[in-house]
């Protein structure tokens, strides 16, 4: 539902083009310096400012936290929490107590979900604690190089899979900027195909939309950022293209268009519902993550750090219009299918070889290094040298840093002994190779910026 009044006209496209009310050489100048870390005094206030989507309660818990810790919380703390503990990352809302009719239903959404797979389990292998989900498999041929390092012999060896299967919505994103939205809803659920246990690999995707009436409609109304018929065409480019140039196959989805008035308000998808689907497999030897040890190594592998997809993971669980454009067109990632092939092709190196290396392997999405290496260290703690993160722009502050979603990055844990090995194919694949920081035995999760080695 959107009040009309509060709606925005525009007259091209607010990801793609600028309006300059003059051109001249000062538009290439870059004044911009890196922000310090600083100190929230209002942590209310700031989370209005940024669109960080905190509720009362959740501002409550990060003051009593500063009060705790004898000390005010800095930008990079608040920004944190409001990725991690967002809806879209921890689906507060599905997880929630539902009262209805002034009556507490005995279970949430989540736990009606999961009832189906707890009654009857089949052939479930993993479901609800991974980046995908595992169905047992047949057993396949599998046809590889015999090494990944260097030009080496094919060989065909019989392995068991485990069949992989991921649905996921990128809805925000695709209601501001349709083609890359829809791409990277494409690319990311490909990435958590890659990530799923210590990696597997996906074999083709599903696109579904929803939107309102594309075609001329009764009531007269003005979009948000795009209209349905731009969001349609533009978003099954988007997914359509990611799939092409990574080399994944989009073979079937969907459309619903909905729209209703009722008392004076219209009511329709002005926020689309971009629902990106795949399958894929895995061996089924790696179909779960290795417990991490205490100073393990944390590599990423993908693109530099750009000023792109800041606060997705909070702006994207709200309604679309509450912030300012500047904040919501921010907020949208990009998209790099080459990069994401290159780095996929590593982790395929990986998964096919008769000893995979990795211990646990996480996707930067919603959220990016915030979320991705949260989960990488979990249950141990790690310590990230914020000088080995590879910097893209300069002008980037430290929350800038570990907070954005440019793509296509994958974070994984590997043993001291096996970096080499695994640079090498890195190396060979042109896949940017990072080692950004190490596991700790205290379950504390620090950023520092250490001398440049």
């Amino acid at each position: 539902m959107k009040n009309l009044s509060n709606t925005k006209i525009w007259n091209f496209d607010p990801m793609l083009q600028s309006e300059y009310f003059v051109l001249d050489q000062n538009i290439f100048t870059i004044d911009k310096t890196p922000e310090d870390v600083f100190f929230i005094e209002n942590i209310a206030e700031y989370n209005q400012m940024q669109g960080l989507a905190l509720s009362e309660e959740e501002v409550e818990y990060l003051e009593k936290l500063s009060k705790k810790a004898g000390r005010r919380l800095t930008d990079s703390e608040i920004f944190g929490f409001s990725q991690v503990n967002s809806e879209h990352c921890r689906h507060k809302i599905f997880n929630g107590k539902f009262i209805i009719d002034e009556q507490e239903k005995e279970k949430s959404l989540f736990q009606l979900i999961k009832k189906t797979s707890q009654e009857n389990p089949n052939e479930l292998v993993s479901a609800y604690k991974d980046n995908v989900s595992f169905n047992a498999g047949p057993e396949i041929e599998q046809f590889a190089p015999h090494s990944a390092d260097k030009p080496d012999f094919f060989e065909i060896k019989k392995i068991n899979s485990v069949i992989s299967l991921k649905a996921e919505t990128h809805n925000f994103p695709t209601t501001v900027e349709p083609f890359n939205g829809a791409a990277t809803g494409s690319g990311g659920e490909i990435r958590d195909r890659l990530a799923g246990g210590k990696a597997s690999l996906p074999l083709a995707g599903t696109a579904v939309y929803m939107t309102a009436y594309p075609s001329e409609n009764v009531f007269e109304r003005q979009w948000l950022y795009q209209t349905p018929e731009q969001i349609l065409i533009k978003a099954s480019n988007g997914a359509s293209d990611f799939g092409n140039k990574f080399g994944q196959p989009l073979i079937c989805g969907s459309v619903l268009t909905f729209e209703h008035t009722e008392n004076n308000k219209f009511y329709g998808y002005d926020k689309v519902i971009m629902l990106a689907g795949g399958v894929g497999f895995a061996n089924a030897k790696d179909a779960t993550k290795e417990e991490p040890q205490p100073q393990e190594k944390v590599v990423i592998l993908g693109g530099d750090n750009y000023r792109i997809g800041m606060g997705g993971g909070a702006v994207s669980s709200v309604e679309t219009g509450n912030y300012a454009d500047t904040i919501e067109l921010n907020a949208v990632q990009r998209a790099n299918p080459e990069m994401q092939k290159r780095v996929a092709n590593v982790i395929r190196s990986l998964a096919e070889s008769d000893g995979n290396p990795i211990v646990s392997i996480h996707d930067h999405g919603a959220g990016g290094h915030l979320n991705c290496l949260s989960e990488l260290v979990e249950t141990t703690g790690g310590r990230f040298d914020l000088s080995e993160f590879p910097i893209g722009d300069p002008t980037l502050s430290a929350r800038e840093i570990i907070g954005n979603e440019s793509q296509e990055r994958m974070g994984i844990l590997l043993k001291s002994n096996d970096i080499e090995s695994v640079k090498r194919i890195a190396e060979r694949e042109k896949a940017p190779f990072y080692i950004v920081g190490e596991t700790t035995d205290n379950k504390r999760l620090k950023f520092e910026f250490a001398i440049a080695k």
